[in-house]
């Protein structure tokens, strides 16, 4: 067998066994990438979806258990971590951040603070739909250490401070006797 013939059949082979995996990039790339702000979008969503699942799901009459008496509650958890989303939506809108800590006394009922919950994933996200992709790369100042952050790292910290604080609620639930609707099965 010539050199020529052998090269031939070489890059045959190689073309027949490769071309599918350009074909299956092809069609990988055809799908639209998500862009930056959607990226956050989705990462804010999830959580805050998460949250509210809670706020919804845990009962009413639990709402002020505590694992210990020097520990938040159930709801001042989730208020904690709902008004801390203020500390991104506020320095992005042009507002000062509220409180960390939103009093549970001004939300007495269930309603109230899953009512403070939804509203604060919502406004996070229409802050976040408002900066599109230009705007996450902004630089804007940190309401706790002053220093310039990009608006997508804002955005990122508040989303992992959420984050934390669901992984806290998960105990709670736990301490309950409950099962939380993440790890419940899914029908």
């Amino acid at each position: 067998m010539t050199k020529v013939m052998k090269a031939t059949i070489l890059l045959l082979m190689t073309g027949l066994c490769t071309g599918p995996l350009f074909a299956q990039q092809k069609n990988d790339a055809s799908k639209a990438m998500p862009s930056s702000s959607q990226i956050v979008l989705a990462q804010w969503n999830e959580i805050g979806r998460k949250l509210i699942t809670m706020a919804d799901d845990f009962p009413e009459d639990k709402y002020d258990f505590k694992p210990k008496p020097e520990m938040r509650s159930f709801a001042e958890q989730l208020l904690h971590a709902a008004g801390s989303m203020e500390y991104f939506t506020g320095p992005v809108t042009g507002k000062a951040p509220g409180s960390e800590n939103p009093p549970r006394a001004t939300y007495k009922t269930k309603a109230d603070v899953v009512a403070f919950v939804k509203k604060e994933v919502e406004d996070g996200a229409a802050a976040i739909k408002a900066k599109g992709d230009k705007g996450m790369a902004e630089l804007i100042a940190d309401p706790e250490s002053k220093q310039q952050v990009h608006v997508s790292d804002l955005a990122y910290g508040l989303i992992e401070h959420s984050g934390e604080h669901y992984g806290q609620l998960v105990v709670y639930y736990r301490l309950s006797g409950l099962v939380p609707p993440e790890s419940r099965p899914k029908k």
